[in-house]
């Protein structure tokens, strides 16, 4: 049964990191496991804490659609649309990888919302992790394209403006009902006492304190070089702290 674990927070809050760090984890620690990774952000960048380029998002695929010429003739729009979906999956040694991108057009993209929620139900159960990079919205999540969620991490920065709104996310979990088995934060970039002082605001947000990762210089100059994160040293502070982190949450 695939394991599906998503990852929330606000813009700047290590999302994307502790999302790669988790691939990391799940690639050393879960040998033989097949791990799909989903880029659901907006901003996407989860391709790049990976290491791998992107030529085609779902969010292009459904604008195609928009376009009766887009449909080669002879070829139906369900046999077209699942034909870019499957060239749009990135396969790699490790993980796989899918980027969904937004549409901008205007109009009703219902039918192949639709399409693309049953295309992803049917290819999750290939897979033994599935990992969900998410915007802070859950536009994704809350349009139900993705299944059901086993765990979602909240995560935030060591600040109490990071915390609330980290319990923002909660609401909006609460709010659209979203299948949700276990929802929980962690702190990203934290120093020593500073969760500690934070233990008021945590406690009112009504998430449960998973873990820290602790500040790592070195995850700063990877991603200011343009490294993926996946390359990062076994002694980095971020690796250390996110496999403890990984091996209490994942039991």
């Amino acid at each position: 049964m695939t394991k599906r674990i998503a990852v929330a927070g606000k813009g700047g809050t290590g999302k994307t990191t502790l999302s790669a760090l988790l691939v990391r984890y799940l690639i050393e620690n879960k040998p033989g496991k097949d791990i799909l990774t989903v880029d659901a952000d907006a901003n996407a960048n989860f391709n790049e804490a990976l290491g791998v380029e992107v030529e085609e998002t779902i969010g292009t695929i459904l604008e195609d659609t928009k376009d009766p010429k887009a449909v080669p003739s002879g070829m139906t729009k369900d046999v077209f649309i699942e034909y870019r979906l499957s060239r749009a999956m990135i396969e790699e040694d490790a993980f796989d990888l899918i980027v969904m991108g937004n549409p901008e057009g205007p109009g009703c993209y219902c039918y192949p919302n639709d399409l693309l929620k049953r295309y992803l139900e049917k290819l999750s159960k290939n897979y033994d992790f599935m990992v969900i990079d998410n915007e802070a919205g859950l536009e994704h999540l809350s349009r139900r394209l993705i299944p059901s969620i086993d765990l979602l991490i909240v995560t935030s920065d060591p600040t109490a403006r990071g915390i609330r709104s980290a319990g923002r996310v909660k609401d909006i979990v609460e709010k659209v009902n979203l299948e949700v088995a276990k929802m929980g934060l962690v702190i990203n970039r934290s120093r020593d006492g500073e969760v500690d002082s934070l233990a008021g605001e945590i406690e009112k947000t009504g998430l449960e304190l998973l873990g820290e990762v602790p500040q790592d210089f070195v995850v700063g100059e990877y991603d200011l070089d343009a490294k993926p994160l996946l390359k990062l040293p076994d002694d980095s502070k971020a690796v250390q702290g996110s496999q403890k982190l990984f091996e209490s949450i994942l039991i």
